[in-house]
């Protein structure tokens, strides 16, 4: 039976992210469903009460330095037609019911087989539509890189036996995110909600020896930029909750700056200034409408124009005012019903990424290397003739990067001390530090910045393995059958 491009999954597993999508389109498209990658249980079912929220990850499952401060509550005797996900376990939140939250991925590894199957069984059979009897579908699974063997073949068992998949392949999640750019050595920097993982990768091989996890993450970032507000801009504190209402609690006000962090920050207010940066010039002029058109720029040079005419239209008051505000690079934004106006400290999100010490006493944890140290120690972990061919390639994807801009280049100028000095150089010594991007001709992917990589190369990589089914990059029914597990770790090319 031929595989049809119309019926390949994708499912992209991060730690705290699943996103998925149906059929492989002669234009990629983003993921078609996005849920949090965890599972919730009500707390009036067997023994739940009984079970404590284990922090540390199994001895035999991940490395410490990948262990996770998100909870996993794993009663022994739950199965995976217990657990509530994506939109059923939202609804029961936003119902007050008394839910047990779980994250079976938090680790980078699979801390409980039955949630992460109702995770995956949610997306092929909820979201996606497929059905368990007659599903034609082949899978595309991308997951974290150095996980064990008998990980990988349980994986392929569950899709197997518990999906009825047509096909199935692993990619890595490195390899994905670099063969979104069409390139085969760089480093990896993808930043998520409490980890930074970093992956130095040469002609399409991961080094493991120099991979690494540091404790950095969106989380830090949204707790730093929390306290600056607090205690660094008291008017908007008066706005959010004037002197003459009721005094709210800690908990309340934590709660309410949080909540307006994640809102500019998912509406792209922030960005991360850099000494590298220049300012990008307005188009005096357009000469060339099929290269704007081509390049998906036609909306920007229309609000461009719209907005010359207004200006030329102000006031010589109205225009000193629209400079002043340019100046003071202030926005304001509709908050739960209220005006907030915020300046340029929004902007000091990403500053623990770069200088961890910021966070002092604002998170309990320990503080880890800045993100510019662990990068360069882990490309001086790789071998002295593989580093110019991995300078070349620095990636820097993950959540936070479909919202602010400017990170890639802030990295980048701070890894220069990395960099041999000119006097010193020799033939394999790198001499620059380039950066990559999404290319410009996945017209899906432009406004998304770099967050949706791993999709987009686990996309490009399926068009591959399920276009001959003939090939042995994949598992058919017919190699498990005959094989069983074991044939993902033969036919799963990233995996050798």
């Amino acid at each position: 039976m031929a595989l049809r491009d119309a019926s390949v999954v994708v499912i992209e597993t991060g730690r705290t992210v699943v996103r998925a999508g149906l059929g492989l389109h002669e234009l990629l498209k983003t993921p078609s469903v996005i849920i949090q990658a965890r599972v919730g249980l009500r707390k009036t079912a067997s023994n739940i009460n009984d079970v404590q929220p284990n922090y540390e990850t199994a001895k035999n499952s991940a490395s410490s330095s990948r262990a996770s401060s998100l909870p996993l509550i794993a009663p022994p005797n739950a199965s995976a037609n217990d657990y509530l996900v994506g939109t059923q376990l939202d609804d029961a939140l936003a119902a007050g019911q008394d839910i047990a939250i779980s994250w079976p991925f938090a680790d980078g590894d699979v801390r409980d087989w039955s949630q992460a199957e109702a995770i995956w069984k949610y997306v092929l059979f909820n979201q996606l539509e497929r059905r368990r009897a007659q599903n034609e579908s082949p899978v595309l699974l991308s997951m974290y890189p150095g996980l064990s063997r008998d990980t990988y073949e349980r994986t392929c068992q569950v899709f197997f036996e518990r999906f009825n998949v047509a096909g199935f392949s692993i990619l890595e999640r490195p390899l994905a995110q670099l063969y979104s750019t069409t390139s085969l050595s760089g480093v990896i920097v993808d930043i998520e909600y409490d980890r930074t993982d970093i992956t130095p990768i040469y002609e399409g091989f991961i080094q493991r020896s120099a991979c690494d996890t540091i404790h950095l993450g969106i989380r830090d970032c949204q707790n730093y930029l929390v306290h600056i507000l607090r205690h660094s801009h008291p008017s908007l504190m008066k706005t959010l909750f004037p002197p003459e209402s009721e005094t709210p609690s800690e908990e309340t006000i934590e709660e309410t700056l949080l909540a307006l962090v994640k809102q500019i920050l998912e509406e792209g207010y922030i960005k991360v200034p850099s000494d590298g940066e220049t300012a990008i010039p307005e188009d005096e002029g357009v000469t060339d409408i099929a290269a704007i058109v081509v390049a998906g720029k036609e909306k920007a040079i229309i609000e461009s124009g719209m907005k010359k005419k207004a200006n030329a239209k102000a006031s010589a008051a109205e225009q000193a005012r629209a400079r002043e505000i340019e100046a003071l690079d202030l926005v304001t934004i509709q908050f739960r019903d209220k005006s907030v106006t915020l300046g340029k400290e929004r902007h000091r999100l990403c500053e623990p990424l770069f200088d961890p010490t910021l966070l002092n006493g604002i998170n309990k944890s320990k503080n880890s290397v800045s993100l510019q140290d662990a990068v360069g120690r882990a490309v001086r972990q790789t071998d002295v003739d593989m580093r110019q061919y991995i300078w070349q390639g620095l990636f820097v994807t993950g959540d936070l990067t479909r919202h602010v801009k400017g990170i890639a280049v802030a990295l980048q100028s701070r890894l220069s001390p990395f960099i041999a000095q000119p006097e010193l150089q020799t033939d394999v010594q790198a001499r620059f530090i380039r950066i990559l991007y999404l290319p410009d001709y996945y017209p899906e992917y432009r406004d998304t910045g770099e967050g949706f990589a791993a999709f987009l190369g686990c996309s490009i990589v399926a068009k591959l393995t399920f276009s001959d089914i003939h090939s042995k990059t994949f598992v058919s029914k017919a190699d498990y059958s005959q094989k069983g597990p074991h044939a993902v770790i033969e036919m799963s090319p990233a995996l050798l």
